[in-house]
Parts: C-alpha cells; sequence; structure tokens
C-alpha cells in the first residue's frame, strides 16, 4: 500500500523543487536546468522566476547568457517558448516535437497550409534562416515568394513548428528590445539537434523539478499524451504514493520531501511562473476559488503571491509616479506578519526591477 500524502506535504515538496523554499546560491544556467526551462513566452516578465528563487540574481549577465547562446528561447513544452540551456534544447526540442505539431495541426496556420509541401518550406526556411536570423514577418515575406497565395504569417508558423528555432537577442535580453527573430537552433548554439525523442529523460527531469506527480501532471506539464508507459517502465527507479484522492503519485527516491509544516516564505510569481503550469491538478498550491480569479480570457494571467505556500494575492507594478510601486491585491485578509512579510519581499523586488530608484512603496489595495 502507497503511503498517502495531503496537500501540504504536495505543497512543501513541489516549492522545494521549485526553489521556492529557500533562494539558492546558483548560477542562472544552473537555476534554468534544474527547473527544466522556464515559461518564457514574455519577453522580460521571467526573469522575476529568477529573482524570486535566486540569491543575488544578475539580470544582464542573464542576458549575456541569451546573447552567447548558453541558454535559448525556444517552443517547447506545451508548444510555448521556454528559456532553458542550449544542452537542454538539444534534446528537449525533439522529444516535444509532437507537441509543436500538433499545436500546427490543431491551429488556423496548420488549416492555411494545409496543401504546402513540408520538406521544401522546412530546406528552404532553414536555408533563409541559416543567412542570416529573420523577423517572423520577413521570413514569411521570403516564403510568400515561393508559396504564393499563402499568407506568410501562416508559413513562417509552419516553420516555427517543423524546424527547431530558437528567438534570438536582442529579443528577451534584459533592458533591450527587439522584434521575435528566429534562427535555426544548432547554428546558433553550435549543437546539434539529438536524433530522437527521449521521453524518459524528461519524466526523470519533470520529477526532479515538480514531484511528486500523477501522470497527468506530467502530461499537462509537457503536453506530451501517452506517458502512462513511461512511468510504468520506470517504476523500479522510483517510489510510488498517493494523494487524498487516492491518486497514484510518482518520484525520484532520494528527491526532497519536507515536513508539511516547514515554514514557506512569501514569493513573488511572474504572470507564466512554472508553479501554476506544472501539473493537471493545481490543488497543492492554488484554491479552485483563486484559480478561477486568475484564469484570464486573454490568456495573459495576472502576477501572483505565494502567502504559506499558496497563492494569496495578485500584484502589478505601476509605474505612472515618480518612483515605482508595487500593487498588492489580497484574495483574502492578511494578518499583520502576512503583511510585513510581503512587503520586505516586494521592497526587495522593487528593487530588483528597477535598480537605484529611490522611494518605491508597496502598497495594498482591499481583498479581491
Amino acid at each position: 500500500m502507497s503511503a498517502t500524502l495531503g496537500r501540504r506535504a504536495l505543497n512543501r515538496a513541489t516549492l522545494d523543487r521549485q526553489l521556492l523554499l529557500s533562494r539558492v546560491d546558483w548560477s542562472a544556467a544552473d537555476v534554468v536546468g534544474h527547473l527544466a526551462g522556464l515559461q518564457a513566452q514574455t519577453t522580460h516578465s521571467w526573469y522575476v522566476g529568477l529573482q524570486s528563487r535566486m540569491e543575488d540574481p544578475d539580470p544582464h549577465g542573464v542576458g549575456r547568457l541569451l546573447t552567447d547562446g548558453t541558454l535559448v528561447r525556444m517552443p517547447l513544452m506545451r508548444s510555448t517558448l521556454h528559456l532553458v540551456s542550449a544542452e537542454d534544447a538539444r534534446w528537449l526540442r525533439p522529444t516535444t516535437q509532437e507537441v509543436v505539431e500538433r499545436d500546427l495541426a490543431h491551429s488556423t496556420h496548420g488549416r492555411a497550409t494545409a496543401g504546402v509541401d513540408r520538406e521544401a518550406l522546412v530546406a528552404l526556411g532553414r536555408e533563409l534562416l541559416e543567412e542570416r536570423p529573420l523577423t517572423t514577418r520577413e521570413l514569411g515575406e521570403r516564403l510568400g515568394e515561393r508559396w504564393e497565395g499563402v499568407p506568410g504569417n501562416h508559413l513562417s508558423y509552419m516553420v516555427r513548428c517543423l524546424l527547431p528555432v530558437v528567438q534570438v537577442p536582442p529579443r528577451g535580453v534584459w533592458g533591450a528590445s527587439g522584434p521575435a527573430a528566429l534562427a535555426p537552433a544548432d547554428t546558433w548554439t553550435g549543437r546539434p539537434m539529438a536524433p530522437g525523442p527521449d521521453r524518459e529523460a524528461l519524466v526523470l527531469r519533470y520529477l526532479a523539478a515538480f514531484g511528486p506527480a500523477s501522470v497527468r501532471d506530467a502530461q499537462a506539464w509537457s503536453g506530451l499524451t501517452r506517458l502512462r508507459g513511461v512511468l510504468e517502465g520506470l517504476r523500479e527507479r522510483l517510489v510510488s504514493f498517493r494523494d487524498e484522492e487516492g491518486t497514484e503519485l510518482f518520484d525520484l527516491p532520494d528527491a526532497p520531501r519536507p515536513a508539511p509544516d516547514t515554514p514557506a516564505p512569501v514569493r513573488f510569481l511572474y504572470d507564466f511562473d512554472n508553479l501554476l503550469r506544472g501539473h493537471a491538478d493545481r490543488s497543492r498550491v492554488i484554491s479552485a476559488e483563486n484559480l478561477r480569479r486568475i484564469s484570464a480570457r486573454n490568456g495573459m494571467p495576472p502576477a501572483t503571491v505565494l502567502v504559506d505556500g499558496e497563492v494569496g494575492a495578485a500584484w502589478r507594478v505601476d509605474r505612472s509616479r515618480r518612483a515605482p510601486s508595487l500593487d498588492v491585491t489580497p484574495f483574502r485578509p492578511l494578518n499583520n506578519l502576512e503583511t510585513e512579510e510581503i512587503t520586505a519581499e516586494g521592497i526587495r523586488l522593487l528593487a530588483f526591477l528597477s535598480p537605484g530608484q529611490k522611494g518605491g512603496e508597496v502598497r495594498f489595495t482591499d481583498p479581491a
């Protein structure tokens, strides 16, 4: 009979894996590698994900890692842009290729390009992008010269899904801006893509960063299907538990599982933080009511605050005044200690977002 892990035990285990119980004195590359990537479809908000996990993050140093190709932003899990190491990109993209192709097939881009020769498109797309990085618009215009009558945005999206590509700097570099320009991942990083998928490696890396977790959790995070067979094949190398509903959870034998009463500090999460996208059942970190609060119809969720390990507020930066302020909207009444912790952590975040700026404050609105 598998031991049962309560919601709070799962919460503390996941926070520990996500480096949200205590900040680490690691390099940014090591943090990104440990987390199996950071969701990074926004250009800069993911830097907050590093700030909440690292002792002394240097955003300009992270930007240099993007510029030199040590870190890359590319479509991976769930076909969304993730920040990963160049070495992880080698095998993660072939492993998630079916997810990215499914995204194409189910989109308007796929329907608009149904008659396009895929091999010819990928070959020409690679040829064009190896000459120099191109924006999606530039790429679409060049491809449109070959496939007249097919809108360029559909053609460039098809290349994005069929050819492993990265978004190149200055896009995503701290303090810089630029259009979304693409380059082949292997030529940009100097590392060839792995010859095929490695589902076992993906599951093991997932459990290290998000476990204990169910089959459905692993599938929700990755976008892959049919992972039960992979986990069954790994069973002798794993341990298993049950949650309070009886769902089987898998984990690495030596992974940390702190006591349920382990203190959890206040942490500010960015809009697409890993913590809220790593499980099919997110009740370990957010209640059903608060999940509904942050579910945005336009696809842009608010940034949130962890209070005692669970999402308890939303936050945003107000730059309309001379000194920026951080506005916090609690989802429930806060006690004095919680307010003090949020204020202290918020001041730290403001110092990261606006270094050298004096006079910033944390302001609280009425509970939502």
